[in-house]
């Protein structure tokens, strides 16, 4: 049971936010912003790369979903990282990883050098969204999460949605290497500003990392994506290892991983702590959010270049310009969606919202070599729009239900998730283009890519229905017998039985 005495005091501490939190919460979304960006700018130079790195369509989109992949395995390594360092250490270790990549990949003379700078770029990226969406939690008040969130939001997609529209503008006139020539000067103001600007008082404990752990999540994470990667390879060529082998030993290794992590937790020592999936709005949320970054950087942030530039035939900055207004969409969304929540709940925004993004991924499909532009960018505003609905809320519900203990954890899980979908979505839908193709010859044309529409299609109608199950926790009545039911800033959406004994290290967090 929770001491009404310490409830009262984390209540309070959530309700007062300590001086210059906006400041630093600008910091932090300045610097995200600039690294986030980087998930999806060199979607629109795959073809480019072809030609000057002499590599496959499949083997550039490495660039992207290896980008992705790193994440996914770093990700789970913030918890850890957040109860060790402070939050100045993490930002400065983040942004300083963030600018060798970046230097790196502008220096590459060859594919190899610029995927080795794409990896440490996205080990710079991974820590700084969980110290983000956590920071949040510690800061903001609960009555104006969803608003503060809505701005996140602008971090977690416009950003990733604006990355085609910059790099097919440096494209047009100048080399892919300018992508990231101009991204280092940026990188460099963040971290003279974070330098400045970043004092954010936390303790830390010496918790010990459990390699054993981080080696089974890269393991997992990495043999799946690479065997999804190597089937769409296999189209144009031979492999020495079969695509099947490296994703039975991805799924067994994520298997041991989460058993590990269970026995781990039991003496508070787990790498990435599962009790947030104890809460049904968290599990709910997090499928949501899977299939929701699936469909936008595996279909739109992949699919739809690719389909301007070798359908339509359009140069790379008229096909960044195509997706710009969806971005722009999206980012107008991210504090009015916000607001919104904090009024009415996830439910009224969150089913509409997936309904606007299955009925226009099948308008995708719809598109051909006849097309207009025109169209393309209608559909698109239409989907960054259903998006916009999505995803303040489902971020803003998933954490706020967890207690303080558990924050760092969820948002690990969230943002592992969220790259592990972005990162299969990449894979998946290249393979299916690139293995549909009507002239066989593993280069994704008109048929191929209407193909990988269709299961992207899919994937959105199965978000409808999971959006259905999404409960307005504004109109919720919490169950009886749940510890601090009383205070709806602690009501928890809890089902299963025993869980009240997952709230008891609550206490302990926050005194920590």
């Amino acid at each position: 049971m929770i001491d009404p005495a310490s409830t009262a005091t984390a209540g309070s501490d959530r309700v007062v936010p300590p001086p210059k939190a906006n400041v630093l919460i600008a910091v932090l979304v300045a610097s995200a912003f600039v690294m986030i960006l980087n998930e999806t700018i060199l979607s629109v130079a795959l073809r480019d790369l072809t030609v000057d790195l002499d590599i496959t369509t499949t083997t550039a989109q490495w660039l992207t979903s290896g980008f992705l992949l790193t994440m996914a395995v770093v990700i789970p390594t913030t918890a850890f990282l957040l109860e060790r360092f402070t939050p100045r250490q993490i930002f400065l270790a983040s942004l300083t990883l963030f600018g060798v990549g970046t230097l790196l990949s502008a220096l590459a003379p060859g594919f190899g050098m610029l995927l080795v700078g794409r990896i440490i770029q996205a080990c710079g990226t991974a820590v700084m969204m969980p110290l983000l969406m956590t920071s949040v939690m510690r800061l903001v008040p609960v009555a104006n999460r969803g608003a503060t969130m809505g701005t996140i939001t602008i971090v977690i997609a416009v950003a990733p949605a604006l990355g085609p529209t910059i790099g097919g503008a440096v494209l047009s006139s100048l080399g892919w290497r300018w992508i990231f020539w101009l991204v280092l000067p940026l990188a460099a103001v963040a971290l003279v500003i974070g330098v400045v600007w970043m004092r954010l008082e936390s303790e830390t404990r010496k918790v010990p990392l459990d390699v054993l752990s981080v080696l089974l999540s890269a393991f997992g994470f990495g043999g799946l994506l690479y065997g999804l990667a190597s089937i769409g390879e296999s189209a144009g060529g031979e492999h020495l290892v079969p695509p099947w082998a490296p994703i039975v030993v991805g799924a067994v290794a994520l298997a041991a991983f989460i058993g590990r992590q269970v026995l781990l937790q039991r003496q508070e020592r787990a790498l990435l702590d599962l009790r947030p999936f104890t809460y049904r709005t968290f599990r709910v949320a997090l499928v949501l959010t899977a299939l929701l970054f699936l469909c936008m950087l595996g279909a739109a942030a992949i699919l739809l270049p690719l389909y301007l530039q070798t359908v339509l035939n359009v140069s790379t900055f008229v096909s960044g310009l195509a997706v710009l207004p969806g971005g722009l969409v999206l980012g107008l969304l991210g504090r009015p969606v916000g607001r919104l929540f904090d009024r009415l709940g996830a439910r009224p925004l969150v089913v509409p919202g997936a309904g606007a993004m299955a009925v226009s991924l099948w308008l995708f499909t719809t598109l051909g070599p006849e097309s207009s532009v025109g169209m393309v960018v209608a559909i698109h505003v239409v989907f960054m729009a259903g998006l916009g609905l999505m995803m303040t809320p489902l971020m803003t519900e998933s954490l706020s239900v967890l207690p303080d203990n558990l924050h760092s954890h969820g948002s690990a899980i969230l943002a592992t998730l969220q790259q592990v979908a972005g990162a299969f979505g990449t894979a998946v839908f290249i393979t299916v283009a690139s293995l549909s193709t009507s002239q066989g010859t593993g280069a994704p044309d008109a048929a191929g890519l209407r193909t990988a529409f269709i299961v992207a299609g899919c994937i959105g109608v199965a978000a409808f229905i999971t959006s259905l199950f999404v409960r307005s926790s504004k109109k919720d009545t919490p169950e009886s017998g749940v510890p601090g039911a009383a205070d709806p800033a602690l009501a928890l959406d809890v089902e299963e039985p025993g869980v009240e004994s997952l709230r008891a290290p609550s206490r302990v967090a926050s005194d920590s």
